[in-house]
C-alpha cells in the first residue's frame, strides 16, 4: 500500500470512529432522557473527556516537569479565582516562561 492510500484509510477510519458516537445517541435515544442521572453524566462527559486528554499532556509539553507543574499550579489557582480563559492561559504561559529562565 503506498503512501498516499495509507492516509486516505487512516483518514476514512478515524472519521468513522469519530462519527459513530455522535450518530449513536441519535439514532438509539428516541423519546427526552428523563432520569437526571444519566441527564446529568452526559452534561458532563465532554467535560472529563477534554481533562483527560488534555491534563497528562501538560506535563510533557516543557523540557522540565517542574516548569509545567508551575504553570499548571498557577492555571489552577487564577481559574479557581474565576478569570476568563484568555486569562488563566496567559497567566500560565507566563508562569511557565518565567519559571523556565529561573530554574
Amino acid at each position: 500500500m503506498n503512501k498516499e492510500m495509507y492516509y486516505f484509510v487512516a483518514a476514512v477510519v478515524m472519521a468513522l470512529v469519530s462519527y459513530i458516537p455522535r450518530a449513536l445517541p441519535i439514532t438509539l435515544f428516541t423519546k427526552q432522557i428523563r432520569s437526571r442521572f444519566i441527564r446529568s453524566f452526559l452534561y458532563y462527559v465532554p467535560y472529563a473527556v477534554l481533562g483527560g486528554l488534555t491534563f497528562p499532556g501538560i506535563f510533557y509539553c516543557t523540557d522540565s516537569f517542574w516548569t509545567a507543574l508551575v504553570g499548571t499550579l498557577v492555571a489552577l489557582i487564577v481559574a479557581f479565582f474565576e478569570k476568563s480563559l484568555v486569562i488563566v492561559a496567559a497567566a500560565a504561559v507566563l508562569s511557565v516562561f518565567l519559571s523556565g529562565l529561573f530554574l
